[in-house]
């Protein structure tokens, strides 16, 4: 798929550190709880760490417990893209920037006590969190 921020590898590897490269660019995990973002309850709105496009309402954050930041629906149907992925054994969905292609999380829809029953599971490490 082709993406409105089209990067090589070397401009990618230039503007993140090692750990953001990993779980952006080849879809890594930061350890659950370790994120700086877990438990980040301020009003405001989270970016694509990678280029900086708005993904994510502090609004639509909730305490899933899993660890990670949740929420239960991208800022615009147009922000993420969602895409199968069958690594490490798994069936699950693949959260990515729709502006960047980087890889955000995953998508899991197990969270009915929100009005979209969704819980997008993201990496602290792939965003940013800017306070209102």
């Amino acid at each position: 798929m082709e993406y409105p921020v089209n990067k090589s590898d070397e401009q990618w590897r230039a503007e993140l550190t090692d750990f953001e490269y990993y779980v952006l660019r080849e879809k890594g995990t930061e350890r659950a709880g370790t994120g700086e973002y877990d438990q980040e309850w301020s009003e405001g709105s989270y970016s694509c760490r990678g280029c900086g496009a708005f993904l994510f309402k502090s609004q639509t954050k909730f305490d899933a417990g899993c660890g990670w930041p949740s929420f239960y629906e991208p800022q615009a149907d147009h922000a993420v893209v969602l895409q199968e992925d069958n690594s490490h054994g798994m069936k699950r969905v693949e959260v990515l920037c729709a502006n960047c292609g980087s890889h955000l999380g995953h998508v899991f829809e197990d969270a009915p006590q929100t009005p979209t029953g969704d819980r997008y599971c993201i990496n602290s490490v792939s965003i940013k969190f800017e306070e209102k």
